[in-house]
């Protein structure tokens, strides 16, 4: 990874954590999750629970923005 990346969300749910990075990959953001669970062990405490969610340096104002719904390209319905 050559590019700077910034963390821009952190989740305790690892469904949470793969349908933003879902999102914001089928807009053309590439996106990192990282975590230090360990997969036998499903511990959720603490930092041992957090799904860190990073994007590049360049992408992060644009991916809060997907995050919030404020997206011109795609509004939420009202």
């Amino acid at each position: 990874m050559n590019e700077d990346w910034v963390q821009i969300l952190i989740t305790y749910d690892f469904i949470e954590a793969e349908i933003i990075k879902d999102l914001l990959e089928s807009g053309g953001i590439p996106v990192v999750l990282r975590s230090s669970k360990v997969s036998p062990y499903p511990v959720n405490i603490g930092k041992m629970g957090e799904i860190k969610i990073l994007v590049r340096k360049e992408d992060k104002e644009t991916a809060e923005d997907v995050i919030k719904g404020n997206n011109e390209n795609n509004p939420l319905p009202e």
